[in-house]
């Protein structure tokens, strides 16, 4: 199952407790402080991976982390550190500290950055020596490491988005072009999780439908408008069905704006899909309407074979 955001308690490790020695050596009763420092509790990182399903793994344990330092030992010994963690997170993701506020993004693969840190070793009684004070007794505990709720949001990064109401025929579409095999039905809301797949080495994202309402949460709401700020480009979806294609068009491209207006900047492509469910004269008519729009509006048919006329020089030309 694809999961696209969840909330994890992470902690990072206490540091370990400085300690009172003191040295014995032969021939000397008072050989001195000898107690060493703690050793630092572990912190928790975040990593970047190309994995879009790893936010999975964590379905069924939620609280990760970090191990302790070591308190500290005789001799003048530290306490080894704490063994630090690295969660993976898909690229895309943006992490909300639930305790601070703050927010990190992964963008790129492989970039790693620390979410909390651990607590500082207590100083042992050897720290303490002074002229003053040669003989010390005091030593500090480990410090408590950073703990909160992390709460992870994917947005996807892909070359291009299919958008479009339901039913518009996007879950078809990507599974014709790319394989995806993405659930496909006769009903509003097939598609309750993004799809993804991969055509002519661009990634495809199938965005489930929207409706009316989607960006004050009506429908599947904001759980899945956040995926399209990354893509690329769009390539709307519009059933030839549809009686009124521009308002269909109209009705997603309000809700896009209503979520975020930067993306009425994104490249677009209107698909006109399901032409085969029209008469040749119903389809010409809906491509003049959607051409008036001034956009690239190309006709999809899926039948047995893909038939899109030159649609991998337009996504060429969209990159």
């Amino acid at each position: 199952m694809f999961i696209d955001e969840i909330t994890l308690h992470l902690k990072a490790g206490k540091g370990g407790d400085g300690v009172v020695r003191w040295r014995h050596e032969k021939g000397k009763d008072s050989g001195g402080p000898s107690g060493g420092n703690g050793g630092s509790g572990g912190d928790v990182y975040a990593e970047a991976v190309r994995d879009i399903g790893i936010l999975a793994s964590y379905r069924d344990v939620k609280v990760f982390a970090a191990g302790d330092g070591e308190d500290g030992m005789k001799d003048r010994k530290h306490g080894a550190d704490g063994k630090d963690i690295t969660m993976k997170f898909p690229i895309g993701s943006v992490l909300k500290n639930m305790t601070t506020g703050h927010t990190f993004d992964l963008s790129e693969e492989g970039q790693r950055l620390k979410l909390l840190s651990g607590g500082n070793g207590g100083r042992g009684n050897e720290s303490f020596k002074s002229s003053v004070n040669v003989s010390p007794k005091e030593s500090t505990p480990g410090k408590e490491g950073e703990e909160a709720d992390i709460h992870i949001e994917v947005m996807l990064v892909a070359d291009f988005g299919l958008i479009g109401l339901p039913n518009a025929g996007k879950s078809s579409l990507l599974n014709a072009l790319t394989r995806a095999e993405a659930k496909v039905g006769a009903f509003a809301f097939t598609t309750l999780e993004p799809n993804l797949g991969e055509l002519f080495g661009f990634i495809l994202a199938d965005i489930p439908g929207l409706i009316e309402g989607a960006a004050e949460g009506k429908g599947l709401g904001h759980k899945f408008l956040r995926h399209v700020r990354r893509t690329k480009a769009l390539l709307h979806c519009i059933s030839a069905d549809e009686p009124d294609p521009l308002k269909a068009y109209d009705v997603v491209r309000k809700e896009l704006l209503l979520y975020n207006k930067d993306i009425a900047d994104k490249q677009e492509i209107i698909l006109l899909t399901k032409i085969d469910t029209v008469s040749e004269e119903e389809r010409e008519e809906r491509m003049k309407l959607l051409k008036g729009l001034k956009r690239t509006v190309l006709p999809v048919s899926i039948i047995d074979d893909i038939l899109i006329k030159n649609l991998k020089d337009y996504l060429t030309s969209f990159s």
